[in-house]
C-alpha cells in the first residue's frame, strides 16, 4: 500500500480557453443579456400584430413544451439509471438518446403548431384588450366567441408531462427502497437529485 494522501478538495479553474477570448466572451454575454432585456422591454404595453401574435405564441409554448417533454425524458432517463443499472448503457445508447432529443423538438413543434392554428382559427369579436404581457393561450381564448374546448385540450395535453415525470419518481422511490445497503440508496438518490432539483424549480 502506497503512503499517498487522498485528494479532498479540487479547484474550478473556469473554462479552458486561451487568454485573449476573455474580452470577446464578456462582449457575448453583454450583447446577449442587453438583447434579452431590450425585447423584454419591447413586448410591455405594446400594440402587436396578428402575424407577431402568432409567431409569439407559436415559440413561447414550443419552448416551453419541449422543455416539459424533455424533462420527462430526463426522468424516464434516471429511471432507467436506478431501475436497470447493468442495462442501463444498452437501453439508453447514443442512439436512443439522441432519438428521444430529437422526438422531444419534432414533438414540443407539433404541439406548438397544433395550438397555436386552433387558437387563431377561432373568431374574435370582443375586445382586443389581453391582460396579459405576453401572447399566451389562455387570455386569448377569454376573447374568442367560439367554443374553445378543443384548443383547451390540447393545452391540457402538454401537461401530461407531469403525470409521467410524478410517475417516473415514483417508480424511482421505489426502486430506491428496494436497494438494500444505505451507501447504495446514497448513490442512487445523487443520481436522480440533480433532475429532482430542476423539475421542482
Amino acid at each position: 500500500m502506497s503512503n499517498a494522501s487522498l485528494l479532498t478538495v479540487f479547484i474550478l479553474m473556469g473554462l479552458p480557453h486561451t487568454p485573449g477570448l476573455d474580452a470577446l466572451l464578456f462582449g457575448v454575454f453583454l450583447v446577449v443579456y442587453v438583447l434579452t432585456v431590450l425585447g423584454n422591454l419591447l413586448i410591455l404595453g405594446r400594440t402587436i400584430s396578428f402575424h407577431s401574435r402568432v409567431a409569439q405564441l407559436y415559440f413561447f409554448h414550443f419552448l416551453g413544451v419541449t422543455e416539459c417533454f424533455l424533462y420527462t425524458i430526463m426522468s424516464y432517463d434516471r429511471y432507467l439509471a436506478i431501475s436497470y443499472p447493468l442495462r442501463y448503457t444498452r437501453m439508453m445508447s447514443g442512439h436512443s438518446c439522441a432519438l428521444l432529443a430529437t422526438s422531444t423538438w419534432l414533438s414540443g413543434s407539433l404541439h406548438s403548431a397544433v395550438q397555436t392554428i386552433l387558437t387563431f382559427h377561432l373568431p374574435y369579436c370582443g375586445p382586443n384588450r389581453i391582460q396579459h404581457y405576453l401572447c399566451d393561450a389562455p387570455p386569448i381564448l377569454k376573447l374568442a366567441c367560439a367554443d374553445t374546448s378543443a384548443t383547451e385540450i390540447v393545452i391540457f395535453l402538454a401537461s401530461g408531462c407531469f403525470l409521467l415525470i410524478l410517475l417516473s419518481y415514483v417508480s424511482i422511490v421505489r426502486s430506491i427502497l428496494r436497494i438494500r445497503t444505505s451507501e447504495g440508496r446514497h448513490r442512487a438518490f445523487q443520481t436522480c437529485a440533480s433532475h429532482c432539483i430542476v423539475v421542482l424549480c
